[in-house]
């Protein structure tokens, strides 16, 4: 997680946020195959259903 000039925890808020999206809306479709997850500064002050509509709609643009 870069730090982008943020505390641990802001960054630890949105570590948890990306993992309950992934729980929440990913594993349930696609297991089996890793990710990585690369977040800019503007990421740190998405509101939650903004993180889930954008990591969404990465992985559905993915050949997997």
């Amino acid at each position: 997680m870069p730090r982008h000039g943020r505390s641990a925890v802001d960054r630890n808020r949105l570590k948890r946020r990306l993992r309950e999206v992934i729980r929440q809306d990913i594993l349930p479709l696609r297991r089996g195959f890793d990710a990585v997850v690369r977040v800019g500064p503007g990421t740190y002050g998405q509101a939650y259903g903004d993180l889930r509509l954008e990591l969404g709609g990465a992985l559905q643009r993915l050949p997997v």
